[in-house]
């Protein structure tokens, strides 16, 4: 029988909840923090609490929690921010991701122009990780057409002092001391739009997670592809075949099975919508080298909305749920891992996030 399964839903105008004991019947809250863009929001199993990236053009970026669903909300004391000696100013903060089991109280956050911040207090407070903003690279960082964002924090939670970043338009970083020292992680993605196609930094990663840390597997969804690295990042193999095409954004792992990856393709960077008008999921059970198109209950006609980094993710049932948003507002979900797909809600404002807490 599923448990119960809450899907936070991230959108330019606050943060909606959907609640279900059974995945057949829904519940809406929200919108919480109404009004501020929530570029992403995670549940943390060792607290019980809600943290979110509350953003807003005018009256700057924090990072706020609950603990009883929404009714009552704190705040930072002292938000992620650059030194005024940095030159550098806090421009939006994409995406939270909590620490280890045995740390309790820490978290990390990604932002632009991309750095890596850490709380050891559970949120109060932020300090940057200069040890990544001071990269030797860092002066030939430059950004895409989405800014020059850290979106993709992996916590590797069999290595202790193990981690990856993703930074768009930059590539991966993997530091193995805690983040005393990064080295790059790129050997083997592309960089399509470079004069030297595959370079140690300049790939646009749009998207990466952790299959299994027991076999250092990792997945990305690239700009130019889709790639998997059994070596801790260390090289990276293309498994774009058999893909509509090598452009999309977001991507999700199956919580028990390593090898069952989904990814949601579309077409080219100037168009950034699904191939053909077809919205559809693909799936693969063996780490890339196959893929199914997952259409059934999904529109085929004109659909053309788009799908940003942070917007599909799974739940922990059996058989796992899968949920993505889409930037007309729509959300979709499946409960028998893809096979058919339902919508869950419509009319929201713009999708940034899909994430999901099975208790």
């Amino acid at each position: 029988m599923p448990k119960k399964t809450t899907i936070l839903v991230g959108t330019k105008k606050g943060l909606f909840l959907f609640n279900s004991a059974n995945r057949k019947q829904w519940k809406m809250t929200g919108p919480f923090q109404s009004g501020r863009e929530i570029n992403h929001a995670v549940f943390d199993p060792r607290s019980k609490r809600i943290y979110a990236t509350a953003n807003d053009a005018w009256f700057g970026c924090e990072i706020v929690w609950t603990a009883d669903g929404g009714k009552t909300w704190d705040k930072a004391k002292k938000n992620p921010a650059f030194t005024k000696k940095s030159g550098l100013k806090l421009d939006r903060i994409w995406h939270l991701e909590p620490g280890r089991a045995n740390e309790p109280n820490v978290l990390y956050a990604g932002v632009a122009p991309a750095a890596l911040f850490r709380s050891e207090d559970g949120g109060l407070t932020w300090k940057e990780v200069r040890s990544l903003t001071r990269h030797p690279t860092r002066k030939f960082w430059h950004p895409g057409a989405g800014g020059l964002c850290l979106h993709s924090i992996v916590v590797d939670h069999t290595q202790p002092k193990r981690m990856f970043v993703g930074i768009s338009a930059v590539g991966v970083f993997r530091t193995e001391d805690g983040g005393k020292t990064w080295e790059l992680a790129n050997r083997g993605t592309r960089a399509e739009f470079l004069p030297n196609k595959y370079p140690e930094f300049g790939q646009c990663v749009h998207k990466l997670l952790m299959a299994d840390p027991k076999q250092s597997l990792l997945f990305q969804q690239n700009h130019c592809g889709v790639y998997r690295s059994a070596d801790a990042g260390r090289s990276w193999q293309e498994i774009t075949k058999g893909l509509p095409s090598e452009f999309g954004f977001p991507l999700a792992i199956h919580p028990r099975k390593p090898e069952t990856i989904y990814v949601l393709p579309l077409k080219g960077a100037e168009f950034r919508c699904p191939p053909g008008g077809q919205l559809k999921v693909y799936r693969s059970k063996n780490g890339g080298k196959t893929w199914q198109g997952l259409a059934k209950g999904l529109p085929q006609d004109n659909s053309f909305s788009g799908i940003y980094r942070e917007g599909m993710a799974m739940d922990a049932n059996d058989p796992a749920g899968i949920y993505f948003g889409t930037n007309n507002g729509k959300v979709f979900y499946s409960a028998n891992e893809g096979d058919s797909w339902q919508l869950l809600a419509d009319n929201l404002p713009p999708v940034y996030s899909i994430s999901t807490a099975t208790i």
